[in-house]
């Protein structure tokens, strides 16, 4: 589990982590009968003293809040207290906080038919660019592509069929309909808020907004929030998609340097000083394409900035659970108790890219209108995807899901970072703690668009380093790889072939 501790903040550790199970338990995101993880493998994970944990427990039990019981563990209990109160952050209680001067300000709005189709128009380019890379990479087998998302033999393919037939079988044409509610499936919005329970989240599920994927998600806060002209700040190198649907809203893009430890909070400030910011764009856990991950004081003093200028963050958690190595770090979400930061996370990293369907969490009066929003956009996901997800995700299937890719790209990042030391030593690289992306510094002379041509007459395929930039010379030295995609055999002979296409740079620099 992913959740937020501040061993400088004034209460101690046990409390605090007792005050987060209060709070999700409280919302619903940890429902009766949900199992807590063991005292072990939560200070584990935390970093903390198991007698921390044990001791937030036995609060917690005390409390009437979970019972333990020996050979089935800690669950939270059958039937709850009358009152159950935080004794966590100390903020005031929902219906009473001051929410953010933005979650009412006129933005773009439901109503502004440039805003609304400037969204929409990003969302059809930007998927179609995405759909015509996956689709130019398959077309080839002889081309080994470090570009996509992830290895489709990877992918559920057969059991998430089962679901499917399954859910048609119970549900018959009610699966195909419409539904009821714009904001998603009832159910798979509880089961959402269990998943993010387990990732440090606590959120209750009417703060869920399913999506066609996190890239709708990003294009519905830039329909409710940002007009042209808009001043929208980015992590800098970022995510390209994101980039292009910014762009293609009219937003006016401010770049923030990112080094070894995610975005850089001193270079943020200064540009919160300077300019009045719309919107914060940020990937906290390995960043795409560097896969650097945002610390734990920056994550906090980020959080500061934004509720100091009044600027809202969209977080984009695309494969923050994809964790090979080192301790796991909370959301900047969870560390958020006024409805500063818009978090949108992702079935498609894990699953099946194709499945499109993704989640928006929302506190406050902004979760209406983006719900408003996305009405007007497409009317609803696709319902007898979500019954299936709703059907085939739990937490322990989930969770053992991340198990094995977590193996699976543990070994594919070392290989990849083996073969980049035997074929090009003097190409730089530091293997990211998790993620999908291998961010590789090229040998001095070396252009990241002339190795693209070079290493695609090769059979090999990377992503230039200019497509994460928002002046595309800054990024001449750097690709990205994508090392989840391919098998470790593949990965070998694709660096071979990368080498073969600096070598042939370095004779001739017009190859």
């Amino acid at each position: 589990m992913r959740i937020p501790l501040d061993p400088q903040a004034a209460p101690p550790l046990y409390r605090q982590l007792e005050a987060w199970f209060r709070d999700a338990i409280a919302t619903g995101a940890l429902p009766a009968g949900s199992r807590l993880p063991s005292s072990r493998a939560l200070a584990a994970d935390l970093g903390v003293s198991r007698v921390t944990v044990a001791t937030a427990y036995a609060e917690l039990e005390s409390g009437g809040l979970v019972v333990a019981a020996v050979g089935s563990g800690t669950r939270v209990a059958p039937s709850l207290p009358t009152a159950v109160g935080s004794v966590a952050r100390g903020g005031p209680a929902p219906a009473d906080r001051p929410w953010p001067a933005w979650h009412g300000a006129a933005g773009a709005g439901t109503g502004d038919g440039g805003g609304a189709a400037g969204a929409g128009s990003a969302r059809a380019g930007t998927g179609g660019a995405r759909a015509g890379a996956v689709d130019a990479a398959g077309a080839r087998p002889d081309v080994i592509a470090f570009t996509g998302v992830g290895d489709p033999a990877a992918y559920p393919v057969a059991e998430f069929g089962r679901t499917l037939r399954q859910v048609l079988a119970r549900e018959g044409a009610a699966a195909l309909s419409y539904g009821r509610d714009p904001a998603g499936d009832p159910s798979l919005r509880r089961t959402v808020t269990q998943l993010l329970a387990s990732q440090g989240i606590g959120v209750p599920p009417e703060s869920v907004i399913v999506t066609s994927g996190s890239q709708q998600a990003l294009a519905l806060v830039c329909q409710v929030l940002v007009r042209p002209g808009d001043t929208v700040l980015v992590e800098e190198p970022t995510y390209d998609l994101a980039l292009r649907l910014l762009r293609a809203v009219g937003a006016h893009l401010v770049g923030v340097p990112v080094d070894a430890d995610g975005l850089r909070v001193d270079a943020l400030a200064e540009r919160l000083e300077r300019h009045r910011a719309r919107l914060l764009y940020v990937v906290p856990n390995f960043q795409n394409p560097t896969g650097a991950t945002l610390s734990g004081s920056r994550r906090r003093a980020l959080l500061e900035l934004a509720r100091a200028h009044g600027v809202p963050v969209f977080e984009d958690d695309f494969a923050g659970d994809l964790r090979y190595s080192g301790r796991a770090t909370p959301a900047v979400k969870s560390l958020d108790d006024g409805g500063h930061v818009l978090y949108a996370g992702t079935f498609s990293k894990l699953l099946m890219p194709g499945l499109r369907v993704g989640y928006l969490v929302a506190d406050g009066p902004i979760g209406r209108r983006l719900v408003e929003a996305k009405q007007v956009t497409d009317l609803g996901t696709s319902m007898l995807l979500q019954r299936a997800l709703d059907r085939f995700v739990t937490v322990g299937r989930y969770q053992a899901n991340l198990r094995r890719a977590g193996r699976l790209y543990r070994e594919r990042r070392d290989t990849l970072r083996a073969a980049l030391a035997e074929h090009l030593p003097d190409a730089g690289f530091a293997p990211p703690a998790g993620g999908l992306f291998g961010w590789v510094a090229l040998p001095t002379g070396v252009r990241s668009d002339a190795l693209v041509r070079a290493a695609r007459h090769r059979g090999v395929d990377v992503a230039p380093g200019s497509r994460f930039y928002l002046c595309p010379g800054d990024g001449a030295g750097h690709v990205r790889l994508n090392f989840a995609v391919q098998p470790p055999e593949r990965i070998v002979a694709g660096v071979v072939r990368l080498a073969a296409a600096v070598d042939s740079l370095r004779s001739d620099p017009q190859a």
